[in-house]
């Protein structure tokens, strides 16, 4: 009979634990999308925001925020078996790999933004334009989509003709159900975050050499500008450790569930949350003119004079 009890308690205390998770998860997912949210609206109110270095950080900001949206509405549909239509889980899915490959591509472009304005500063104002700028956004875009839409097309190519009237619990592995698809994917992300990670790490190096050759009076800025890079390479690392996730989860099912879960969650937390959070520490925190308008908005100018409405053009720190 205590043994019974014991079984029976020990089951109550598992599925409380993975009832409180689910809801932990959307407390941190709230908070992240409210500060991206006042950031975005920050970044849109303000014209002095219009440089390259705040379009990108507001592109990761609005990549970051839809990517967190959507992989939360996964996340809620596998835990509560919620089965939806397999076209727009396969749609739903595709969007997720599509922004997920796109957040580490813009810190990319941003490192390689910090570059040009450490390394090159006269021509940083020539090479950052408008129109330079919404070319890189075009190849940011179009090199992140090819990888999602092959998968995509390679897998309805795949589908038996009754399936498409199926509704399932959507989840990424449903399109991956071909071996040779599922490894090229891994491959090809593999390979690309590889080469992104060797750029970042490339121009930190190049961003050194410039701070001990620079004077007192650009030591300071160069030293933020390899603090900023070396931020965006941890943000990298952390989404590369994504990819092998899967290969830690799954064997885990077969030994404990409750392992599983916490294990799970836990990638989500450090692996998917984690890294959406450093964004806006670089340049919401770091950056004295975007601070100064993001503390502005946040309190609705409530504790603002009448003669501190309007946000100063102070020159940004560098980040």
């Amino acid at each position: 009979m205590n043994l019974t009890e014991n079984n029976n308690l020990s089951n109550t205390s598992n599925l409380k634990a993975i009832n409180e998770k689910p809801l932990v998860v959307q407390v941190l997912v709230g908070i992240l999308l409210y500060v991206n949210g006042l950031m975005i609206f920050t970044f849109l109110k303000k014209e002095t925001f219009r440089d390259t270095r705040y379009i990108l950080f507001a592109q990761t900001l609005f990549v970051d925020s839809a990517l967190m949206v959507l992989t939360d509405l996964t996340l809620m549909v596998a835990f509560y078996q919620y089965p939806m239509h397999i076209i727009p889980c396969y749609i739903l899915c595709t969007l997720m790999f599509l922004l997920y490959v796109c957040s580490p591509m813009t810190l990319v472009a941003m490192c390689l933004e910090r570059y040009v304005a450490i390394c090159m500063p006269l021509r940083h104002a020539s090479i950052s334009t408008p129109k330079n700028t919404f070319i890189g956004l075009s190849i940011i875009w179009g090199v992140s989509s090819v990888i999602p839409l092959f998968v995509l097309i390679a897998s309805f190519a795949y589908i038996p003709p009754g399936f498409f009237h199926t509704y399932v619990v959507c989840s990424v592995e449903l399109m991956l159900q071909v071996k040779w698809l599922a490894d090229m994917r891994a491959s090809s992300l593999q390979l690309l975050l590889m080469i992104m990670f060797c750029i970042i790490v490339s121009t930190y190096f190049k961003i050194m050499l410039a701070a001990r050759s620079a004077s007192s009076e650009r030591k300071k800025s160069t030293n933020k500008g390899l603090k900023t890079v070396i931020l965006h390479g941890v943000q990298l690392l952390l989404s590369m450790m994504q990819l092998i996730t899967p290969y830690i989860e799954m064997p885990l099912w077969k030994v404990d569930v409750m392992l599983f879960v916490n294990v799970r969650y836990s990638n989500f937390i450090l692996f998917l949350i984690l890294p959406r959070c450093l964004s806006p520490l670089v340049y919401g925190l770091r950056d004295k003119k975007f601070y100064n308008a993001l503390k502005y908005y946040a309190f609705c100018g409530i504790f603002c004079g009448c003669n501190k409405h309007r946000i100063r053009d102070v020159k940004p720190l560098e980040v």
